[in-house]
């Protein structure tokens, strides 16, 4: 069938069989559907929506058009587990999710993205570690996995290909928002990486890509329908992004707060929430616990007897990072040239955080990138980050402590943060951070 009876079919709000759709998707990658072709095909659906089960044979088609990771053929002795997070402000999970379920028995193929806009991506974080090889050759991968339990690298380029395509050309058709696109582009990287289970944390708030609840929810039950319709066991968790998770955002001031967490020197109770309910997600989900109370006693037993960071560290060096990073990582990570304690001229309880834009301060102060071709400047962004509910002192409690490149960055910073976090003289109810969970009979 010609790719324009296609899409002349969903622009006429008729359901697309899998075999229509297996035949658009193929031609994406090889350049027999144009460009055009995809961007009318993409404004067809953001309009006329799909169907389950069109979704459903969106994303196998999107993940089988490229190379599909065989992880049985490795032998691991453990099932293939993955964490994937719509995005957020100082949300560095999946460097402490991925050598926690190492330690427990799993195999963590972590394939993850880089930041574009006002969201930090796992891949720029990575990067801020000296030596670190993100993009490393297939060899290389999987040896990182099988011998240190996990491996956090960018995708390579024959892994799901349509989608890179897909996704580039709605950026610039005003076609992002799509559940259908979104939920597609998302699990078909997930889905060709050859996992046994994956769980997903979803994010709604001031800081994430969908800031009302029932916006993330709905995009939770779709990629859990989806996910599990196209055989790979999902779970989602719904978790609050109106503030930073963490005590930091910035690529290398992340790391060193993993780095901490991990070596017990210092835990933010927010991102362990989050962290260990993935964690215990996962471990249930692949049988290597049998609820979750019990997953949790485990996290919680890898975590702070080192084992964990031990299993960080393998990969680390697997991967070209120092083998003393652990015990040296202050040494290897940038630093700015630039660091204060940030006073706000208001004392009081902090009541509501506007973490978008301290992801755009950030963004600013050349700790992200506004096109893909940006440079990053990894020492710049925030630390010891109060919380909501926390009491600002400008004699012994700071906002946050600010890292730039210039006194004149600092002051923009200043600035930012005046307009994005409201102090209040009653201190305020906090919110949970983990607020529903989604299976498959959702």
């Amino acid at each position: 069938m010609l790719p324009q009876e296609i899409i002349r079919k969903k622009r006429d709000k008729k359901q697309l069989t899998p075999e229509e759709i297996k035949e658009f998707i193929s031609g994406v990658p090889t350049g027999k559907v144009t460009e055009g072709q995809i961007a009318a095909f993409c404004m067809a659906v953001f309009f006329n929506k799909m169907t389950m089960e069109e979704r459903v044979a969106l994303t196998t088609a999107m993940a089988n058009s490229g190379s599909v990771l065989d992880w049985k053929k490795e032998d691991l002795g453990g099932p293939t587990l993955d964490k994937h997070s719509t995005g957020g402000i100082g949300d560095k999970v999946s460097l402490i999710l991925a050598p926690v379920i190492a330690a427990l028995g799993g195999f963590v193929p972590m394939i993850s993205g880089r930041g574009l806009g006002h969201t930090g991506g796992t891949l720029d974080k990575m990067d801020s570690i000296k030596g670190y090889i993100s993009q490393p050759d297939n060899i290389l991968f999987k040896k990182a996995v099988k011998e240190a339990g996990c491996a956090i690298i960018g995708a390579t380029e024959d892994l799901a290909p349509a989608d890179r395509k897909i996704y580039a050309i709605r950026d610039v058709t005003a076609t992002v928002e799509s559940l259908d696109l979104i939920t597609a582009s998302i699990l078909s990287k997930k889905m060709a990486a050859g996992l046994d289970a994956l769980v997903m944390d979803v994010k709604f708030g001031t800081g994430a890509f969908m800031q009302e609840y029932e916006d993330a929810k709905a995009l939770a039950e779709s990629i859990v329908s989806v996910a599990n319709g196209g055989g790979l066991k999902t779970r989602a968790l719904l978790t609050d992004m109106n503030q930073v998770l963490g005590f930091s955002a910035g690529n290398a001031l992340e790391v060193m707060e993993v780095v901490e967490f991990l070596t017990g020197k210092k835990q933010n109770n927010r991102l362990k929430e989050v962290t260990f309910a993935l964690c215990a997600e996962l471990l249930v989900m692949g049988e290597l616990a049998t609820d979750e109370e019990k997953a949790k006693q485990k996290i919680e037993e890898v975590v702070n007897n080192g084992k964990a960071a031990e299993y960080f560290a393998k990969m680390l060096n697997i991967l070209g990072a120092p083998a003393d990073f652990m015990e040296k990582s202050d040494s290897y990570l940038d630093k700015a040239q630039v660091i204060v304690d940030f006073y706000p001229e208001k004392q009081g309880y902090i009541s509501k955080v506007d973490a978008r834009a301290i992801g755009i301060g950030i963004l600013e102060l050349g700790g992200g990138r506004t096109r893909p071709q940006d440079s990053i400047d990894y020492s710049v962004g925030l630390s010891n980050i109060a919380e909501i509910g926390d009491k600002i002192d400008k004699d012994t409690k700071p906002l946050a402590t600010i890292h730039a490149k210039s006194k004149d960055d600092i002051q923009k910073m200043r600035k930012t943060l005046e307009n994005a976090i409201s102090i209040s003289d009653k201190k305020p109810e906090v919110a949970r951070v983990v607020i529903d969970s989604i299976s498959h009979n959702c």
